[in-house]
């Protein structure tokens, strides 16, 4: 299969912003993928080339793609550089740049899926000395037999910014329509594997039936069950039915570990593979763990001198550190704290109780130093659940969790089954969806930003506010290099942001608005953190705004 016809889908999902057509062109593509090729597919037209979850990476950033589209094309570096700045696009830029290839191969050979994936994989299992110089041949190899529209598409996928509006549910409904098998199924089973390569397989093969059998598998991580908010622990009670069971609500990072042996792997909210960056709660598990095969959830908290928690983002600089972690271990030492158990030893443990689950939990786990099991009340009685919460909060904790004893776990679910009890006017994450270009010294940095919450009716994310404070000149370097590949419209000094980078904003009060679709504004809102932790799905909701306004106001009121 050529890659021309994969950078031809490519050109007809960017020109159209209707969901209904996108899904029918990635539908009917599938259906013409082989069968070798059909659990890579789904990534590359989601312009990724792994799974989140698989520990490859590719390792190319602009200044080594740039060195080998010129060697390639014969343009120098510093006329695609000159290209970028009047197109805005690196993509473009480069397939400008192979209009006027000045080089010519004697041998050049039409490219091919297979063989752009085979050499995607060279790039990224390249490493020790001379891996650069490896990686460079690989993709002069791939730009040389590239025409102008497959080289913007290559440049796209290497580096990470493919603007084709396909997310994982447009994929979902394309395996369905492709293979005629039910939404749900293919839902359920991409939740349970993270894998729409594995899914598209069998939904071919096997159907409903198949794809109804999937089970959970060790090494491949299950999309994280998530909580919607509650007032107070009163209303989490009322939700749980007069008894529940209450948790710490630690701030730190989530993590789900699976072990099978010695083997031990780590990964993040978002499915990211951070094993590498924490060893020392690695060596933990294997101790603590006494489940030779497992699968486990809990909350990574960084610990102060005064054994305190530390924010979050302590956590986060730890997953980002690939050199020097004897030193951050040091610096940032790391404890483990296990709420859920989902696998264990051959039995899939999601469709039993929460109540079972924390038995089989402890069965399980021996706790030590790093490894602790979430510290859990369970009670019918409010002022006992309040007193716990008061001493979560005391202990620098972010609240309690709230847990209904019957609850199944629901992968990628965020119902009502769990809840979280936090402090009324607490800070939102929220969404980047535009920007606007500074002024004066910052002309050449994103300067204010628009921001949005998730609206779980419409599936869009509607903005509540723009922000503009709380930034170093360092972080809006910081945000205009990550945000530049995202813009996908410009309007004046006004940009239009791809919705995938999530920040944590603080406020003074929450207004309401008809200056914006969602009806609220955040009044003086301030940056205070990047969350690389969370996905844009993650971010609050419009719902959860809402619930914060009554609360305010009933405060206001005195009541």
């Amino acid at each position: 299969m050529r890659y021309s016809e994969l950078s031809n889908l490519y050109t007809r999902l960017e020109k159209t912003t209707l969901k209904t057509l996108k899904t029918r062109l990635v539908a009917d593509f599938l259906k013409r993928t082989p069968d070798e090729l059909l659990d890579v597919v789904p990534y590359l037209i989601l312009g990724k080339v792994f799974p989140d979850w698989d520990e490859r990476e590719l390792g190319i950033g602009e200044k080594l793609l740039l060195k080998a589209v010129s060697m390639a094309t014969g343009v120098p570096e510093r006329e695609l550089e000159g290209a970028i700045r009047n197109t805005g696009d690196l993509g473009e830029s480069v397939a400008l740049a192979l209009k006027r290839k000045r080089q010519k191969s004697f041998f050049s050979q039409p490219l091919t899926i297979k063989r752009v994936y085979e050499t995607f994989v060279k790039i990224a299992e390249a490493t020790g000395e001379g891996s650069q110089d490896r990686k460079l041949k690989y993709l002069v190899n791939l730009f040389m037999d590239a025409s102008p529209e497959e080289g913007k598409y290559l440049t796209r996928t290497v580096l990470g910014t493919m603007r084709t509006g396909v997310a994982e549910g447009l994929m979902r409904d394309a395996i369905a329509e492709a293979f005629e098998v039910s939404p749900e199924l293919v839902e359920r089973a991409y939740m349970l594997t993270s894998d729409f390569g594995y899914v598209a397989k069998i939904a071919r093969t096997e159907g409903n039936e198949g794809l109804s059998k999937v089970k959970m598998q060790v090494g491949k991580p299950v999309r994280p069950m998530l909580a919607q908010n509650a007032a107070s622990v009163e209303e989490a009670l009322k939700e749980m039915g007069g008894k529940a069971a209450f948790e710490i609500k630690y701030d730190g990072a989530r993590v789900q570990v699976h072990r099978d042996g010695e083997r031990v792997l780590i990964y993040s909210r978002r499915l990211e593979n951070v094993t590498k960056s924490i060893p020392e709660v690695v060596e933990a598990i294997r101790e603590s763990v006494r489940a030779r095969k497992v699968i486990i959830e809990g909350e990574l908290v960084a610990v102060g001198d005064d054994g305190r928690p530390r924010p979050f983002q302590y956590v986060l600089r730890r997953f980002r550190r690939k050199y020097n972690i004897e030193e951050m271990i040091e610096k940032i030492p790391l404890e483990l704290n296990l709420f859920d158990v989902l696998y264990v030893d051959g039995d899939t443990l999601i469709d039993l109780p929460f109540s079972e689950r924390r038995k089989r939990l402890e069965e399980a786990v021996s706790e030590s130093g790093r490894i602790k099991l979430a510290r859990q009340l369970v009670t019918d009685d409010p002022g006992e659940a309040e007193a716990f919460y008061r001493e979560a909060l005391e202990l620098g904790h972010e609240g309690l969790m709230a847990k209904r004893l019957d609850s199944v776990y629901e992968p990628g679910n965020r119902g009502k089954k769990w809840l979280k009890i936090k402090p009324t006017m607490e800070d939102l994450d929220l969404v980047i969806v535009g920007a606007e270009w500074g002024e004066g010294r910052r002309a050449h940095l994103l300067g204010s930003f628009l921001v949005a919450a998730f609206d779980t009716n419409s599936g869009e994310f509607v903005p509540v506010g723009k922000v503009g404070s709380g930034f170093t000149d360092e972080d809006l370097a910081e945000f205009t290099r990550m945000l530049k590949p995202l813009i996908v419209r410009e309007e004046g000094k006004y940009v239009e942001i791809e919705p995938r980078v999530v920040i944590q904003v603080t406020y003074q009060e929450i207004q309401k608005s008809p200056k914006y679709k969602s009806g609220f504004a955040l009044r003086f809102p301030r940056y205070v953190a990047l969350r690389e932790d969370k996905s844009p799905e993650e971010a609050d909701t419009i719902e959860r705004i809402a619930q914060l306004y009554r609360l305010q106001e009933r405060f206001k009121a005195g009541k």
